[in-house]
């Protein structure tokens, strides 16, 4: 992670620092562009008065002309000695007077003309015009080896390439190290975080981290205690559902060993009789040992410690199946809620007859998008709940449809409701919570449907309601899926 952060740091300065560098190096080159075009502007003043320094021709043949230096020529010559130079020539390039290094191509031309030259060691810059002098017409040159132009490539290296290579170099060492001291509780919470054992969710302390490090904190915090929440909820499940299960299968244990005692205090002693193959023949009581006669009461309370039993623990399962977090890879699908309550009404209408209850069946084609198998058990639920709750000769309806809502557009829906001893208004939220009943209530149950049904209800974004039915009395309970 800091080693990411150092490269891409390094990356993030190097990058201006070399647009500086090169920045400089153009400003450093105008700034010798414009101290070259002061010398040259100066050469160019000078080198009429080195014409009118050629005062007349040479008195005899291989002779020079008579040369009386300016004053301003003079003066330039001694103020850059060594590093400045001057020549005379014919039209045909011969040398008159001056240095032969000094040379150029003779001018077309009575224009100025600039040229390098290379001598010594020294790049001079060499101004050249041809024009009438005291000996006629003659070509004239001076050389200046102080041109900084000339110089700035030579100079690049130790003035702007090395000072930058050393910035760029002391910028590396510098972001290593500051990012290592920076980066430090950042490093030191990713070691406590690993460190930690799957168990220890307690917070992280946010005011013992830097500022900037104090939001992934309080993100971490935030996961951990949802985490914790969920683990928590997990280990009360657990619990609630091992205390549930353990009254039905208690019974179903009580009933059992009841039955056995019967079965041992009534079994007679083991006297058998051959039979005319000499193979042994069953007890002279007609009856095989051990046998015990059951009443209907006991078998009925075996069913029904069994049947309980079975429902909770198939309640326990589609809620376990319910959880949201568990739904979120799974693939949605279009559910025609028509078909899915007349599926069911076609379910429950033998235990509602044999009830003596009225199921019936208000319907729309509406469609939502969901999970079929895990609709179809929130109003397998509802149903059930229904059924079992209301007195005889009651009434069950099952509706779906599109209904306006107070506020804003049409919306799906999908209700249950019975004329039985309803819910009491203060016990509403309580009944969604899992395992509760309200207190007093007839029949045996789970308290486990409607924590079933919100759950679902929830995993659809759906939000599910419990009101009064239409008479003033019963259960109504309405779901209402989002457009």
């Amino acid at each position: 992670m800091t080693s990411d952060l150092r490269n891409r740091l390094l990356l993030l300065l190097v990058l201006p620092l070399c647009l500086l560098a090169m920045v400089g190096v153009w400003l450093d080159y105008r700034s010798a562009d414009d101290a070259a075009n002061r010398h040259d502007q100066r050469l160019l003043r000078l080198l009429p008065a080195l014409s009118d320094s050629v005062l007349a021709p040479a008195i005899r043949d291989n002779e020079p002309p008579l040369l009386l230096l300016a004053p301003p020529v003079e003066d330039f010559l001694r103020q850059n000695a060594g590093f400045s130079g001057y020549s005379v020539r014919d039209p045909s390039g011969k040398l008159l007077l001056g240095d032969d290094w000094v040379h150029s191509a003779v001018p077309t031309t009575q224009a100025p003309e600039f040229h390098s030259v290379e001598f010594g060691g020294v790049t001079y810059r060499v101004a050249v015009q041809r024009g009438r002098t005291g000996a006629g017409e003659l070509v004239v040159a001076l050389a200046d080896g102080s041109d900084p132009r000339q110089q700035w490539a030579q100079q690049l290296l130790l003035r702007v390439l090395l000072p930058n290579l050393v910035l760029v170099a002391a910028a590396a060492l510098a972001i290593h190290w500051a990012v290592g001291r920076a980066f430090k509780p950042l490093v030191d919470l990713a070691e406590a975080v690993e460190d930690r054992s799957p168990r220890d969710l307690s917070p992280i302390d946010e005011a013992a981290s830097p500022a900037e490090v104090r939001p992934l904190v309080h993100s971490l915090n935030r996961l951990f205690a949802l985490v914790n929440a969920q683990a928590e909820g997990q280990r009360r499940f657990v619990a609630d559902a091992a205390h549930q299960l353990r009254t039905p299968l208690a019974g179903l244990q009580a009933q059992v060993e009841a039955w056995a005692m019967m079965a041992k205090a009534a079994a007679p002693p083991r006297v058998s009789l051959p039979d005319l193959d000499g193979k042994t023949a069953l007890p002279h009581d007609g009856r095989a040992q051990g046998a015990i006669v059951l009443g209907v009461d006991q078998i009925e309370k075996l069913r029904n410690a069994t049947r309980r039993t079975s429902q909770l623990a198939h309640q326990l399962l589609a809620l376990s199946r319910a959880d949201a977090r568990s739904l979120d890879a799974q693939q949605t699908q279009r559910v025609d809620l028509k078909d899915l309550c007349e599926t069911l009404l076609e379910t429950f209408l033998d235990p509602a007859t044999g009830k003596g209850l009225d199921l019936g069946l208000e319907v729309q084609p509406v469609h939502v998008t969901g999970h079929g198998w895990l609709l179809r058990e929130l109003l397998s639920n509802l149903v059930d709940n229904a059924i079992k709750y209301t007195p005889a000769g009651g009434i069950v309806t099952i509706r779906c449809g599109m209904r306006q809502g107070r506020t804003g557009p049409p919306r799906v829906f999908l209700e249950v409701e019975d004329d039985g001893p309803g819910v009491p208004e203060v016990e509403r939220a309580r009944v969604m919570q899992r395992f509760y009943r309200v207190p007093g209530t007839v029949g045996e149950g789970t308290g486990l449907g409607l924590a079933i049904a919100d759950e679902i209800a929830r995993v659809h974004r759906a939000s599910l309601t419990l009101g009064t039915g239409a008479q003033g009395h019963g259960l109504l309970v309405a779901v209402v899926f989002p457009l």
